[in-house]
């Protein structure tokens, strides 16, 4: 089970700026924060939670080749919600919106990002198959 997770940045105040805009959007907010090094958010102090950070060893922020955070939501309007937010807040477009992979009508539905300092996230959600009468 996962406890948190931490993405680098080389500007947290920047940063904090935007995760508390995008994060507002799924009800969590800052849980902790340490003052130059890390800010946490959730949606309360004993659930999960996602932080930024800047580097403990002092060299430069990079996002991991292959690593993604995924944000679970409950529908695909949340997560065009949530990504839209995020573009509007300067992230860049890795995939819209929509159902992996393409042409389903069910299953895994999301859409991928990359915040201000590269990190790759998405918004998510699992859409039943409907049932036909």
């Amino acid at each position: 089970m996962i406890g948190y997770v931490m993405l680098g940045t080389s500007d947290l105040d920047k940063s904090g700026a935007f995760y508390d805009a995008l994060l507002k959007t799924v009800n969590a907010s800052r849980v902790m924060e340490v003052p130059d090094y890390f800010i946490a958010w959730a949606k309360e102090k004993d659930q999960p939670s996602i932080a930024v950070t800047l580097p403990f060893n002092k060299e430069a922020q990079h996002p991991g080749n292959g690593n993604m955070t995924g944000i679970h939501v409950e529908t695909p309007e949340q997560v065009k919600c949530f990504y839209e937010k995020a573009i509007s807040l300067g992230a860049s477009c890795e995939g819209k919106p929509g159902f992996r992979p393409e042409g389903e009508t069910a299953g895994f539905y999301a859409g991928y990002f990359r915040d201000l300092d590269g990190n790759k996230l998405n918004a998510f959600c699992i859409v039943p198959p409907t049932t036909q009468d």
